[in-house]
């Protein structure tokens, strides 16, 4: 089994050339990692660049939910919700350590977007479509039931609430999860290699030649199948081709603001409507509150996109709105992110009604291409895309294997049932207490990476505590690179740790050091150095910015 190490890469850069793939991806975000999951556990090779960190996009800018869509009912796409729904629950029963349950409340006003009868039944109607367990489905709330939930919340006309389950994840550590099964079944997956071309046999795509970020070599990438997977990034990719022939898209952004909660005290995840009549995130978060998401046109840097000050104004006002006793201003503001959706142009449809169902489609070259889309559908969103390989395969007498990801456990979630992850997480946290680590260190390492703990084990007796930088650091920084594929220092501040986002402090504080341990393991000369402090400097700079 391929460990997922940067130690791999160079042998992986040559393999790559060498091999004929039944399928090449182009996208490492959560839908072509999962797609590349699918592939190979049908039996097909598979290959996939990445000319980011993995879910260095959108798969790491989302509002880090696992949700069915409540709001979409609104708009009647019945067949979505019901689909994401039921691939809700799939997600969170293979990958409860990324997955958890989180009760979310849904206040409602007399003179509200939601009213107290369409809202229960609403409920009602989400529940059914999800396929949604008895002890889950929704509970209606009075206004004094509802208070006692959050007390925060605005009470002047507040007549009741609407209680049910969605899941709280950390896109990024689940794109990366996905990545790691991936790579265990023996897919062969590079960040930091760019799309630059696409291979031709006369007009049939067969290949693509990527240029690796770091060195500025070209490889070639040949398979019998080529799918764009690049998420805000598929048009530029389809125009590349030489008979440009697809959807039009159209971008949007999503920000999301992080509050201290010695600020902004939030008890309870709420979903709320805005005077726009839009509907807004305000979720609690290991000590911080973060509230999201905007949807606007965007047509700025998709490789960088930031929260400016209308985004930001207009989250604050949003929170000011519905907990008028929060005192949040904008230097306030300790952090925040920002997401591009490739959305399927509608016309005459603004940002927050165009459909967020996923299309499928191919060019006369043979490219496949797949846009639109949720976090939640990504595995189903796969399986179509490899249905649609798998079947032109096997008219060339391939012999491929039925998808299985439906009950396929990715990495660190290997339980046979979800509710074993809780007592697993306690005997783990017991084992590392043991070991020498803190209570919060110790609950931490078992709580993230689930059953791949047992690696960590054996990785922390071979590695000592160095002067300036604690055990678990040092734990954190070696399994991120050996594991899963940490190149860059902002791969592991911001995707691999969720730092740069929850926890900055944390990052200003032992930044130094980690880099110099980042410069020891990769043997980095100084130019690297530089490069990797002013990408860092400059995503502190635009986290942090008050406008």
């Amino acid at each position: 089994m391929s460990k997922f190490s940067f130690a791999n890469r160079e042998q992986w850069m040559k393999e790559v050339e060498q091999e004929h793939f039944d399928v090449v991806i182009i996208g490492g975000g959560i839908t072509g990692i999962g797609t590349a999951l699918d592939a190979v556990t049908r039996g097909m090779s598979v290959a996939l660049i990445e000319m980011q960190d993995f879910a260095g996009g959108t798969s790491s800018r989302s509002t880090k939910l696992v949700h069915g869509g409540l709001r979409y009912l609104k708009q009647f796409e019945i067949k979505m919700v019901s689909e994401v729904g039921k691939e809700r629950e799939i997600v969170y029963n293979n990958a409860p350590h990324v997955t958890h349950p989180e009760w979310m409340l849904l206040p409602i006003y007399r003179d509200g977007t939601f009213g107290k009868y369409s809202t229960s039944a609403g409920l009602r109607i989400y529940d059914f479509l999800a396929g949604v367990k008895k002890q889950d489905r929704r509970k209606m709330l009075t206004k004094e039931s509802t208070l006692a939930k959050e007390p925060l919340l605005k009470k002047d006309g507040l007549i009741g609430g609407g209680y049910y389950v969605e899941y709280r994840t950390d896109d990024a550590r689940l794109t990366i999860e996905v990545a790691k099964k991936a790579v265990e079944k023996g897919a062969k997956l590079l960040s930091y290699v760019k799309a630059d071309s696409f291979i031709y046999d006369e007009d049939m795509i067969i290949g693509v030649v990527g240029v690796d970020q770091f060195t500025g070599k070209k490889i070639n990438v040949q398979g019998s199948k080529i799918v764009n997977a690049t998420g805000p990034w598929i048009e530029s990719l389809v125009k590349k081709d030489r008979i440009i022939e697809g959807k039009h898209l159209f971008h949007t952004k999503g920000v999301h603001i992080v509050i201290d909660q010695s600020i902004f005290p939030l008890e309870q995840a709420i979903y709320f409507d805005t005077p726009d009549g839009r509907m807004v995130f305000a979720i609690p978060r290991k000590g911080k509150t973060y509230v999201g998401t905007t949807d606007t046109k965007y047509h700025g840097d998709l490789r960088n996109p930031v929260a400016g000050l209308e985004d930001k104004l207009y989250l604050i006002e949003a929170i000011k709105f519905m907990f008028p006793d929060v005192q949040v201003q904008m230097k306030d503001i300790e952090s925040s992110w920002a997401g591009i959706r490739p959305l399927i142009r509608e016309e005459g449809k603004g940002p927050s009604e165009i459909s967020r169902k996923d299309e499928i489609w191919i060019s006369p070259t043979g490219l496949i291409s797949i846009a639109g889309g949720k976090l939640t559908g990504y595995r189903k969103m796969a399986e179509q895309i490899i249905d649609a390989v798998a079947a032109d395969l096997k008219k060339r007498g391939a012999n491929i294997g039925p998808c299985i990801t439906k009950h396929l456990r990715i990495s660190g979630g290997e339980f046979e049932f979800p509710t074993d992850y809780g007592r697993y997480v306690e005997e783990k946290t017991e084992e590392f207490i043991r070991a020498g680590f803190s209570h919060e260190e110790a609950y931490s390492l078992a709580s993230t990476y689930g059953t791949n703990s047992e690696i960590l084990f054996q990785l922390a007796e071979e590695i000592e505590e160095t002067e300036g930088l604690p055990l678990f650091i040092r734990l954190l920084i070696r399994y991120s690179v050996y594991y899963e594929m940490t190149m860059t220092a902002s791969d592991f501040f911001v995707r691999r740790t969720g730092a740069l986002l929850f926890n900055i402090e944390w990052v200003k504080k032992w930044r130094k050091p980690i880099m110099k341990e980042f410069e020891s393991i990769f043997n980095w000369e100084k130019e690297l150095v530089e490069r990797n402090n002013k990408e860092l400097d400059k995503m502190l700079m635009e986290i942090e910015q008050v406008v």
